[in-house]
C-alpha cells in the first residue's frame, strides 16, 4: 500500500517558532514502521496521484488561499479511488466556519457567532446582538489568524471600510471577544477518536492571537480529565471517523467551550515524541488495515 503524506510548498512564516519539523518526524517514523510513505505537495503539478492508495492530508497549510483548487483536487482523488484521510466529506464541511453553527445546533458549547455573506455590509449591530464592546471578525475560510482583527466601538468607523473591502471577496464570521483567551487556548488532540495529548497556546501580552508566529507561547500542562471528556464530545457527531482531530477552545466557568474544530491541517504538537507518533501510527493502521 502506497501512502502520500500531503503537505504544501513551505512558507517560513508558518513554521517560525516551531521546534520540530513535524512532517519530517512523522514521515521518518512511519517509514521506520515499514510503511511505504512519500511526502507530496498537494498542488504539485508533477505528482502522480494514481500511484497512491491513501492520501493523508497532513499539512496543506495554504489551502485556505486556494480553496476552489484544493476542493477540486480532493474531488479528483475521490475519482481516482484514493482513500483520503481525513475524509473528503469531513474536509469540505470543515473548510467553512459555518460548521460551527452546525455544532452549536447539536447543543454543544460553542463561542457565539454570526455570519456576514460576501457582498454584505458590516456595521455595529453585532455589539448589541452579543452584548459586548469588542468583536472578533475573521474570514469564514482562513487559517493562522489571517485577516483576523478586533473591532471596538472606538475603532468601528475606521475598521468598517476595511472589512467592507474584504467582504467584497469572501464571507466573514463575527464573534464576541472572549476574555478567557488571555488564559490560553487549549488544543486537545484525538487520533481515530481516541485522546492522545494536549497543548495550551497563550497569546503574548496585549494580543489575542495564540499562533507562535504572532508571538504566542506553547506549554503542555496536565489537563483536567473532565475537560478531555468535554472536548471529546465534539467528535461524536461527525459523519465519519477521522484520523486526527484537534479540538481548540477555552475554559469558561471551568467548562470547555469550542473555538475551532481543526480537521484539515492542524499542527499536532507531536514534538518528536515517540509515544505520540505511535498514537498516530496506531490510529492510521486501524483505519487502513
Amino acid at each position: 500500500m502506497k501512502i502520500a503524506l500531503v503537505g504544501y510548498k513551505k512558507q517560513e512564516k508558518l513554521t517560525q517558532g516551531v521546534a520540530n519539523d513535524e512532517d519530517s518526524d512523522l514521515l521518518h517514523f512511519l517509514i521506520g514502521k515499514g510503511l511505504d510513505v512519500t511526502s507530496v505537495i498537494w498542488n504539485d503539478e508533477n505528482a502522480d496521484w494514481t500511484g497512491f492508495n491513501v492520501a493523508v492530508i497532513k499539512s496543506p497549510w495554504d489551502y485556505h488561499n486556494h480553496l476552489p483548487a484544493f476542493l477540486n483536487w480532493l474531488n479528483q482523488l475521490e475519482k481516482l479511488n484514493v482513500r483520503v484521510l481525513n475524509p473528503v466529506e469531513i474536509i469540505r464541511w470543515n473548510s467553512h466556519k459555518k460548521y460551527l453553527k452546525d455544532i452549536a445546533q447539536n447543543g454543544l458549547p460553542v463561542i457565539a457567532a454570526e455570519y456576514i455573506n460576501k457582498g454584505s455590509d458590516f456595521d455595529g449591530r453585532f455589539f448589541d446582538l452579543f452584548g459586548t464592546d469588542q468583536l472578533v471578525v475573521k474570514p469564514c475560510v482562513s487559517a493562522g489568524a489571517q485577516n483576523t482583527g478586533i473591532v471596538t466601538q472606538n475603532n468601528l468607523k475606521e475598521r468598517k471600510e476595511e472589512i467592507g473591502q474584504l467582504l467584497e471577496t469572501e464571507d466573514y464570521i463575527v464573534q464576541p471577544f472572549v476574555e478567557e483567551i488571555k488564559n490560553g487556548e487549549w488544543s486537545f488532540l484525538f487520533f481515530n477518536g481516541e485522546y492522545s495529548h494536549c497543548s495550551l497556546k497563550t497569546p503574548k501580552q496585549n494580543d489575542f492571537r495564540v499562533q507562535h508566529y504572532h508571538g504566542g507561547s506553547i506549554s503542555y500542562p496536565a489537563p483536567d480529565p473532565l475537560h478531555i471528556e468535554q472536548a471529546g464530545t465534539y467528535l461524536k457527531s461527525l459523519a465519519q471517523p477521522t484520523l486526527y482531530a484537534r479540538v481548540d477552545g477555552v475554559l469558561i466557568n471551568n467548562k470547555f467551550t469550542l473555538m475551532e474544530l481543526e480537521l484539515i491541517e492542524p499542527y499536532l504538537f507531536l514534538n518528536g515524541n515517540i509515544d505520540l507518533l505511535e498514537n498516530y501510527y496506531q490510529a492510521l493502521m486501524a483505519l487502513i488495515s
